[in-house]
């Protein structure tokens, strides 16, 4: 069977990292999620540090060991913003072209990060449409970590960086890890950011997946973007308490995390 799509989970050096045995939980949650899919299509690579302690990779699922040092930006300290950013952009960088350039055949590549969750439909989704340019995850949701509820978002894309399906051959990747300028790097792998705009340049524009993709997981410790929890985002904010007619909008874009939503995005319901 050929690989419709390849996630690559990019880990954080073990020295970054505030509570390994945390990041840990959350991974092996991401991993249940990806391993979920309703098509054996797939495959997944883990890029972490020699020496980093993994938990169970399961079946599809394996480790790119990498030797790159820790970033010494990983917390912001007396660093300006765009120095903060720039260091995190390499490192994660790094280590995605490290796993593409592992990888095998694949149509497409999806880079998650090592808290998110995923539907149980992507790599099926992209194996009937396996000559898209790709796929921007629009629809999604917002989960405060160990919590009952998500929020429904309509533009995840625009929080978080687990959103991009794109096909392969449209990285032009390299034939070694070292083939890449640190400027590309940063921009094509290190953020999501400016990846739609610079496919849509180029006459391969992403188009939005027709359903919601993507959990993303926020109110941790090890939770980089540092947001709380969807009560303190979009609830007991100032300008959602100034603005209390917004507050019932907002309550209307909870949803339960029921049996469905369990098998769909948490990898419960099947065999891993």
């Amino acid at each position: 069977m050929s690989i419709a799509l390849t996630f690559i989970i990019p880990v954080r050096h073990q020295d970054n990292a505030k509570d390994w045995s945390r990041l840990k939980a959350n991974l092996s949650q991401t991993l249940a999620s990806i391993s979920n899919q309703s098509t054996g299509a797939w495959r997944g690579l883990v890029v972490a540090n020699e020496g980093a302690d993994l938990p169970p990779l399961p079946k599809q699922v394996e480790a790119v060991r990498v030797t790159f040092p820790p970033n010494l930006l990983h917390d912001k300290g007396t660093a300006t913003q765009e120095e903060f950013y720039e260091a995190f952009r390499i490192d994660k960088g790094r280590r995605v072209l490290a796993a593409m350039v592992a990888a095998e055949k694949t149509s497409h590549f999806m880079i998650v990060d090592d808290d998110d969750l995923v539907s149980c439909r992507l790599a099926e989704f992209v194996g009937r449409n396996p000559s898209g340019h790709g796929l921007v995850v629009k629809q999604g949701y917002i989960w405060t970590d160990q919590g009952s509820y998500l929020y429904a978002y309509p533009d995840l894309n625009g929080l978080c960086g687990s959103t991009l399906i794109i096909r392969s051959d449209l990285y032009e990747l390299p034939a070694t890890a070292s083939g890449w300028p640190d400027e590309r790097i940063k921009k094509m792998l290190g953020s999501h950011r400016q990846v739609g705009q610079h496919l849509a340049q180029a006459g391969t524009p992403l188009v939005p997946l027709p359903f919601p993709g993507a959990v993303y997981r926020i109110g941790h410790a090890g939770n980089h973007s540092g947001k709380g929890g969807i009560a303190d985002e979009f609830f007991w904010n100032r300008r959602y308490i100034r603005r209390p007619w917004l507050l019932g909008s907002n309550l209307l874009k909870l949803r339960p995390i029921t049996g469905k939503v369990r098998q769909e995005f948490f990898g419960a319901g099947r065999a891993h």
